[in-house]
């Protein structure tokens, strides 16, 4: 029997791991494999109108995805014939969070599809945070039209001159309209917000290892933190070769779906001249400069945005790690 004429039936990836995929489908999970189609893209030739039902393929090429199938994606299957089945086609998305592929061949790594925000994910100490790793995640949210929240943990551990510095810093990203939430898993301060901001959504927690996510979680929903954990813990021993990630409910409604500690978050698709784009703050500044977008906001003059810095529209701290970014994408376009 045919692909085309097999019953075919839809679900929501909640789990995969390499080549398999857990599916909600209504009241049961399915176990799934993808269909090798999913992996190529048909070449038709210019002349052909997509009215042409007889229309030949001219090439076959290999997608520039490490996984066509995302946790999140709405998919059609098949069954297989022993209560596993076949993913055949994925669904339109809303939103996806991407990034660039770790390695040397440039390949897009879809994350979670569907989300509703990302949640950077940012200790106040121990380790010391990283704020140019915030951006970075920031900036994917920004590609990819995503809003995002930013937790910070472990303000407990806050001591001395670091509370003064972290102040500086919050207030840099509320001013350009970033929700920042103050958490402690060891006295609970902040739960009700971060819970709050969870209910009824689809959220992506992204952040480096040692960050104190899973005391959150654990704090936010007893026992989910260890079951997430564990996940990660897996993931750790295969990360160059692994793709497995899950998506958790929550008791009060939502998901959560958490991304094994992040050394790097490459960018995919975006040139080094796009990226004030993506920095909120520069956006309205973009174009207005004397060489206009040929600007690169460095040494030239007339720089609309290296203005703004200096009458502290855009904080300098700010500034600082768009030039770092811009740089490192730079010398990876060479």
């Amino acid at each position: 029997m045919s692909i085309e004429t097999q019953t075919t039936h839809t679900g929501l990836v909640y789990k995969k791991s390499t080549g398999i995929y857990w599916v909600n489908a209504g009241d049961q999970s399915v176990t799934c494999s993808i269909s090798s189609r999913l992996r190529k893209v048909l070449i038709y030739p210019t002349a052909a109108l997509s009215s042409n039902p007889h229309r030949r393929v001219q090439s076959v090429e290999d997608i520039r995805t490490v996984d066509p199938v995302a946790i999140g994606d709405t998919v059609n299957f098949i069954e297989a014939g022993d209560g596993s089945g076949v993913i055949i086609d994925v669904q339109p998305r809303h939103s996806q969070l991407t990034r660039r592929a770790p390695g040397p061949k440039p390949l897009e790594q879809i994350v979670v599809a569907n989300v509703d925000q990302i949640v950077p994910v940012v200790a106040a100490a121990q380790p010391k945070p990283r704020w140019g790793m915030v951006d970075r995640y920031l900036i994917g949210a920004e590609s990819c039209g995503l809003p995002a929240v930013i937790c910070i943990t472990k303000m407990d551990a806050l001591k001395g001159r670091h509370a003064q510095e972290l102040d500086a810093v919050i207030d840099d990203y509320r001013r350009i309209g970033y929700p920042v939430i103050l958490t402690s898993s060891v006295d609970g301060s902040g739960m009700d917000e971060v819970r709050q901001a969870l209910v009824g959504r689809i959220s992506v927690f992204v952040g480096m290892s040692g960050v104190g996510k899973t005391s959150l979680l654990n704090r936010v929903q007893p026992g989910l933190g260890l079951k997430v954990s564990a996940i990660n813990l897996m993931l750790d021993k295969g990360r160059h070769t692994t793709t497995g990630l899950e998506m958790f409910p929550l008791e009060a409604g939502g998901h959560i779906v958490d991304t094994p500690g992040m050394k790097t978050f490459g960018f995919w698709d975006l040139d080094s001249e796009d990226i004030a784009n993506f920095f909120r703050e520069m956006q309205p500044y973009v174009g207005q400069c004397r060489f206009g977008l040929s600007c690169r906001h460095d040494t030239e003059p007339g720089c609309a945005i290296k203005a703004a810095v200096e009458d502290g529209s855009i904080s300098q701290r700010r500034y600082q790690s768009y030039g770092f970014i811009r740089d490192h994408i730079q010398a990876e376009e060479k």
